[in-house]
């Protein structure tokens, strides 16, 4: 619990023994001052909360909220009454302070977590600092680790596997790129994970709600046998994937679990953590999902490109097959489905924007379904070979002028922390248009839509790109198909 005040921190930890099966109880958020009354109050909290409570006394240089003297430290956990001492299930003591003691106890070991963290990087030598600790008599060692990069996740799963009969380990690995360690720990054997109560009151970076581990991730459901998959990109804390997936695998009871995986060299991460022949974590990893940047780089190392991905040099679906890498697509059918329910493309004339990845993809599509296609770029010296390779026409996109019957934006124009409230064609006239796609999805109602309803236009939003592309790679992942109206659900809407 994180609240700086008494009364918000007893209100806290109240709505954390409803959700969580233990709490762990920061107590240098308090200050000196408060701290003797909510000492005076616990024991009887204790006795009604009825859940293994964890103590933190935690000095600002570890992560601490207070600066706290070796010696403060040392005469918090002396004069801890014994009353609360008897009803927790542990102490959090840091290496150092156990260090100092020299075998000497302050509480009785069996409830003493020995802990260390560092919340800039992730070192190299972390197991043996984890083998260090277990030297130390204390039941259970935590380490927490800023993983910068996913390859750091293998030093925390290395420590999770030091755990023995008589010693429990707790190892987390902080940030973004971390993630999956808190997801997976208990599925390892760790002895607990972190979950904050709400988001904007975790205690470490990069720590998910418990919500979110419970309900998201089923992170205590799952174990040795789950099936991995997840989002490969950097960034990828934005991606809505998570909740499609993990509601398809939630609703059919599998078990299985799909994470957001922040991968900043992809090159590493196949080596180390992907390719079975070579990866360093014993995982049941079944497929992942490719994002940007990593759409054309990961080519290079797949064993067989289906043939559309190949046509449109892209990879957004990785299938694990033995020890070969497959790689599809699944973009064009993810855009074309939903667009063909609603018109007929055959020979239809449609203004695509844009000449980028989604562009490249939209075209295929298009071209394939016998539609006449017009690439309005800003770069038109860029979209010539993309027009050229696929019998399409180049305009531009600055004052933008069409007869086309169907517009379909693939720039960015318009999404959420790039140019949200913005129309990649703000002055144009839409009357004639019969239908505007809008590949943005976040958020729902782009700018560009908004000014297609106002023109009269049929509307078409991202999500249904998105929930279509994600179906697909769950049917080429599992050979289950039909997913998509569980996807819909799960990002709160039915299908446009």
């Amino acid at each position: 619990m994180t609240e700086p005040s008494v009364g918000a921190f007893l209100a806290m930890s109240e709505a954390a023994v409803k959700s969580a099966d233990a709490i762990e109880l920061r107590l240098d958020y308090l200050s000196q001052e408060d701290l003797p009354a909510l000492l005076t109050e616990l024991p009887r909290r204790l006795d009604e909360w009825g859940k293994p409570v964890i103590i933190t006394f935690r000095p600002a240089e570890q992560g601490g909220m207070r600066s706290l003297s070796l010696e403060a430290r040392l005469d918090f956990w002396r004069n801890l009454p014994a009353v609360i001492v008897e009803r927790i299930a542990y102490a959090d003591l840091e290496l150092d302070l156990i260090e100092h003691l020299d075998g000497r106890a302050l509480l009785p070991w069996e409830k003493v977590i020995c802990s260390w963290h560092n919340f800039d990087r992730t070192p190299g030598d972390l197991p043996a600092l984890c083998g260090r600790m277990l030297r130390t008599p204390a039941a259970v060692i935590k380490v927490a680790a800023k993983c910068n990069r996913i390859d750091d996740c293998l030093s925390i799963f290395e420590c999770i596997d030091l755990v023995r009969p008589d010693r429990k380990v707790i190892a987390l690995g902080m940030g973004m790129a971390g993630l999956m360690t808190r997801v997976l720990a208990l599925s390892r054997g760790a002895l607990l994970t972190f979950g904050s109560l709400s988001r904007g009151a975790e205690s470490a970076p990069g720590q998910p709600t418990v919500d979110e581990l419970k309900t998201l991730y089923r992170a205590d459901k799952l174990d040795s046998e789950t099936e991995i998959y997840g989002v490969v990109g950097y960034p990828v804390a934005h991606s809505r994937s998570p909740l499609m997936h993990n509601a398809v695998l939630t609703a059919l009871d599998r078990n299985g679990v799909y994470l957001p995986l922040e991968v900043l060299d992809v090159d590493s991460f196949i080596r180390d953590l992907v390719r079975p022949s070579t990866r360093k974590l014993d995982w049941k990893l079944r497929g992942l999902s490719v994002t940007i940047p990593h759409k054309l780089n990961v080519m290079k190392h797949l064993d067989f490109i289906d043939p559309v991905a190949l046509q449109i040099g892209a990879v957004n679906t990785i299938v694990i097959e033995g020890n070969k890498l497959h790689g599809y697509n699944t973009d064009v059918n993810g855009a074309m489905s939903p667009l063909e329910e609603i018109v007929d493309l055959t020979g239809r004339h449609v203004a695509v924007l844009g000449a980028g990845g989604s562009a490249r993809a939209i075209c295929y599509g298009l071209s394939r379904r016998g539609a006449r296609i017009t690439i309005h770029a800003r770069d038109q010296a860029k979209a010539r070979p993309l027009a050229q390779e696929f019998s399409a026409s180049v305009a531009s996109l600055d004052g933008f002028k069409s007869d086309a019957a169907i517009i379909i934006n693939c720039t960015p124009i318009g999404m959420h922390g790039h140019s949200e409230g913005q129309s990649p064609v703000p002055d144009a006239d839409l009357s004639g248009v019969e239908l505007v796609y809008d590949l943005v999805y976040t958020p729902k109602q782009t700018a560009l839509l908004a000014q297609a309803e106002r023109s009269g236009c049929r509307t078409l939003g991202g999500l249904a790109m998105l929930v279509g592309q994600a179906a697909d790679q769950f049917r080429l992942w599992t050979g289950i198909s039909d997913m998509a109206g569980v996807m819909w659900k799960a990002l709160g809407g039915s299908k446009e």
